[in-house]
Protein backbone atom coordinates (compact mmCIF):
# COMPACT_ATOMS: atom_id res chain seq x y z
CA UNK A 1 0.00 0.00 0.00
CA UNK A 2 2.07 2.65 -1.29
CA UNK A 3 2.32 5.36 -3.35
CA UNK A 4 4.55 3.77 -5.87
CA UNK A 5 3.23 0.30 -6.66
CA UNK A 6 6.28 -2.48 -7.28
CA UNK A 7 3.90 -5.35 -6.79
CA UNK A 8 6.24 -8.85 -6.82
CA UNK A 9 5.88 -11.24 -9.76
CA UNK A 10 5.87 -14.06 -7.45
CA UNK A 11 6.24 -18.07 -9.03
CA UNK A 12 3.28 -18.93 -6.51
CA UNK A 13 0.67 -17.73 -4.42
CA UNK A 14 1.20 -15.46 -1.20
CA UNK A 15 -0.35 -12.58 0.51
CA UNK A 16 -0.68 -9.27 -0.76
CA UNK A 17 0.71 -7.46 1.97
CA UNK A 18 4.27 -9.58 1.24
CA UNK A 19 3.37 -8.85 -2.12
CA UNK A 20 3.10 -5.23 -2.21
CA UNK A 21 5.87 -4.70 0.47
CA UNK A 22 8.84 -3.19 -0.63
CA UNK A 23 11.47 -0.93 0.97
CA UNK A 24 11.48 2.98 -0.25
CA UNK A 25 13.80 5.76 0.81
CA UNK A 26 11.16 8.50 -0.61
CA UNK A 27 8.66 9.37 2.57
CA UNK A 28 6.25 11.91 2.54
CA UNK A 29 6.65 14.53 4.77
CA UNK A 30 3.97 13.45 7.35
CA UNK A 31 4.02 12.23 10.42
CA UNK A 32 2.73 8.50 11.67
CA UNK A 33 0.19 8.45 14.18
CA UNK A 34 0.77 7.31 17.60
CA UNK A 35 -1.58 4.62 17.63
CA UNK A 36 0.09 3.25 14.14
CA UNK A 37 3.48 3.87 15.29
CA UNK A 38 2.53 1.32 18.45
CA UNK A 39 0.46 -1.19 16.49
CA UNK A 40 3.86 -1.96 14.47
CA UNK A 41 6.30 -2.61 17.74
CA UNK A 42 2.99 -4.52 19.09
CA UNK A 43 3.37 -6.77 15.47
CA UNK A 44 6.97 -7.01 16.98
CA UNK A 45 6.41 -7.85 20.13
CA UNK A 46 4.60 -10.95 18.59
CA UNK A 47 7.32 -12.58 16.35
CA UNK A 48 8.82 -15.93 17.09
CA UNK A 49 11.57 -16.42 19.13
CA UNK A 50 14.13 -19.33 20.00
CA UNK A 51 13.03 -20.56 23.55
CA UNK A 52 10.29 -17.23 23.11
CA UNK A 53 14.14 -15.39 24.70
CA UNK A 54 12.39 -12.38 22.64
CA UNK A 55 16.06 -10.70 22.25
CA UNK A 56 14.45 -7.30 20.62
CA UNK A 57 14.91 -4.10 21.77
CA UNK A 58 13.93 -1.17 19.88
CA UNK A 59 15.52 2.49 20.01
CA UNK A 60 12.89 5.36 18.15
CA UNK A 61 12.77 8.45 17.49
CA UNK A 62 10.31 11.10 15.41
CA UNK A 63 11.00 14.23 14.02
CA UNK A 64 8.63 15.98 16.67
CA UNK A 65 11.65 14.74 19.42
CA UNK A 66 14.53 16.77 17.58
CA UNK A 67 17.09 16.38 19.44
CA UNK A 68 16.56 12.18 19.66
CA UNK A 69 15.87 11.95 16.29
CA UNK A 70 19.47 13.72 15.07
CA UNK A 71 20.86 10.77 17.51
CA UNK A 72 19.65 8.09 15.85
CA UNK A 73 20.59 9.16 12.40
CA UNK A 74 23.98 9.71 13.82
CA UNK A 75 24.00 5.86 13.99
CA UNK A 76 23.80 5.73 10.37
CA UNK A 77 26.25 5.60 7.75
CA UNK A 78 26.06 8.83 5.92
CA UNK A 79 24.64 7.59 3.09
CA UNK A 80 21.81 6.34 4.50
CA UNK A 81 21.82 9.56 6.52
CA UNK A 82 20.99 10.89 3.09
CA UNK A 83 17.66 9.72 2.03
CA UNK A 84 16.47 8.62 5.84
CA UNK A 85 16.52 12.13 6.86
CA UNK A 86 13.11 12.20 5.33
CA UNK A 87 11.34 9.71 7.14
CA UNK A 88 9.20 10.93 9.92
CA UNK A 89 10.54 8.35 12.43
CA UNK A 90 13.85 6.81 12.58
CA UNK A 91 14.84 3.55 14.55
CA UNK A 92 17.94 1.29 15.99
CA UNK A 93 16.70 -2.70 16.55
CA UNK A 94 18.92 -4.15 19.36
CA UNK A 95 19.56 -7.63 19.69
CA UNK A 96 20.29 -8.69 22.89
CA UNK A 97 22.98 -11.91 22.84
CA UNK A 98 22.38 -13.86 25.47
CA UNK A 99 19.63 -15.90 26.76
CA UNK A 100 17.93 -14.81 29.87
CA UNK A 101 17.36 -18.49 31.65
CA UNK A 102 20.09 -19.75 31.36
CA UNK A 103 22.80 -16.90 30.14
CA UNK A 104 24.38 -18.72 27.54
CA UNK A 105 25.16 -17.46 24.11
CA UNK A 106 21.92 -16.93 22.19
CA UNK A 107 23.02 -17.73 18.48
CA UNK A 108 19.62 -16.71 16.82
CA UNK A 109 19.71 -13.48 18.67
CA UNK A 110 20.21 -11.74 15.23
CA UNK A 111 17.39 -13.89 13.57
CA UNK A 112 15.18 -12.91 15.59
CA UNK A 113 15.47 -9.70 15.66
CA UNK A 114 15.30 -10.01 11.92
CA UNK A 115 12.20 -12.07 12.42
CA UNK A 116 10.50 -9.28 14.62
CA UNK A 117 11.70 -6.12 12.40
CA UNK A 118 9.67 -8.69 9.70
CA UNK A 119 6.64 -8.53 11.14
CA UNK A 120 6.68 -5.05 11.94
CA UNK A 121 7.03 -4.27 8.38
CA UNK A 122 4.37 -6.58 7.39
CA UNK A 123 1.73 -4.53 9.77
CA UNK A 124 3.15 -1.41 8.12
CA UNK A 125 2.07 -2.94 4.42
CA UNK A 126 -1.20 -3.24 6.51
CA UNK A 127 -1.25 0.26 7.74
CA UNK A 128 -0.26 2.00 4.27
CA UNK A 129 3.10 2.91 6.17
CA UNK A 130 6.22 1.86 4.07
CA UNK A 131 9.51 0.41 6.27
CA UNK A 132 13.38 0.52 5.36
CA UNK A 133 15.68 -1.45 7.07
CA UNK A 134 19.27 -0.90 6.45
CA UNK A 135 22.48 -2.35 7.44
CA UNK A 136 24.34 0.46 6.91
CA UNK A 137 24.96 2.05 10.63
CA UNK A 138 27.58 2.57 12.84
CA UNK A 139 27.00 -0.09 16.20
CA UNK A 140 29.55 1.52 18.32
CA UNK A 141 28.42 4.92 17.68
CA UNK A 142 24.96 3.75 18.76
CA UNK A 143 26.55 2.03 21.73
CA UNK A 144 28.36 4.83 22.96
CA UNK A 145 25.02 7.80 22.17
CA UNK A 146 22.56 5.48 23.51
CA UNK A 147 24.12 3.47 26.47
CA UNK A 148 23.76 0.71 24.92
CA UNK A 149 24.98 -2.17 27.76
CA UNK A 150 27.34 -4.64 26.82
CA UNK A 151 25.57 -8.20 25.95
CA UNK A 152 23.64 -6.25 23.42
CA UNK A 153 24.61 -5.37 20.00
CA UNK A 154 22.84 -3.31 17.51
CA UNK A 155 21.70 -4.51 14.50
CA UNK A 156 20.40 -2.25 11.82
CA UNK A 157 18.45 1.11 11.14
CA UNK A 158 14.65 1.67 10.38
CA UNK A 159 13.27 4.44 8.45
CA UNK A 160 9.53 4.58 9.05
CA UNK A 161 6.91 6.06 7.26
CA UNK A 162 4.01 7.38 4.71
CA UNK A 163 5.88 6.97 1.07
CA UNK A 164 6.73 9.75 -0.66
CA UNK A 165 7.23 10.71 -4.57
CA UNK A 166 10.29 9.24 -5.94
CA UNK A 167 11.61 13.06 -7.38
CA UNK A 168 12.31 14.19 -3.80
CA UNK A 169 15.20 12.16 -3.83
CA UNK A 170 18.41 13.08 -4.77
CA UNK A 171 19.14 12.20 -8.77
CA UNK A 172 21.38 9.42 -8.31
CA UNK A 173 18.13 7.49 -5.58
CA UNK A 174 15.63 7.94 -8.32
CA UNK A 175 15.96 5.44 -10.45
CA UNK A 176 17.12 2.64 -8.20
CA UNK A 177 13.73 3.95 -6.53
CA UNK A 178 11.26 2.98 -9.43
CA UNK A 179 13.64 0.31 -10.92
CA UNK A 180 11.68 -3.17 -10.54
CA UNK A 181 11.84 -5.65 -7.78
CA UNK A 182 13.83 -8.51 -8.36
CA UNK A 183 14.47 -11.58 -6.55
CA UNK A 184 16.42 -14.93 -6.87
CA UNK A 185 14.62 -17.97 -8.29
CA UNK A 186 13.00 -20.45 -5.86
CA UNK A 187 15.63 -23.50 -7.35
CA UNK A 188 18.69 -21.10 -6.43
CA UNK A 189 18.34 -21.77 -2.63
CA UNK A 190 15.79 -24.37 -2.28
CA UNK A 191 17.14 -27.52 -2.21
CA UNK A 192 16.99 -31.44 -1.11
CA UNK A 193 18.70 -34.28 -0.10
CA UNK A 194 22.20 -32.40 -0.28
CA UNK A 195 22.95 -29.10 -0.80
CA UNK A 196 22.73 -27.81 -4.43
CA UNK A 197 20.02 -30.58 -5.22
CA UNK A 198 16.96 -28.68 -6.06
CA UNK A 199 13.34 -29.52 -4.06
CA UNK A 200 11.37 -30.44 -6.95
CA UNK A 201 8.62 -28.76 -6.26
CA UNK A 202 10.64 -25.36 -6.69
CA UNK A 203 12.40 -26.22 -9.71
CA UNK A 204 9.17 -27.30 -12.08
CA UNK A 205 8.94 -30.74 -11.08
CA UNK A 206 5.98 -31.74 -9.34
Amino acid sequence: MSALKKTAITSAPIHSLIRERWSPRAFADRPVEAEKLRSLFEAARWAASSYNGQPWNFIVATKSDPENYRKVLDCFVEFNQSWAKSAPVVALSVAKLKFEHNGELNRHAFHDVGAASATLTIQAEELGLAVHQMGGILPEKAREIFGIPEGYEAVAGIAIGYPGEAHTLPDHLKAPEVAPRERKALDSFVFTGKWGKVLPIVGGKA
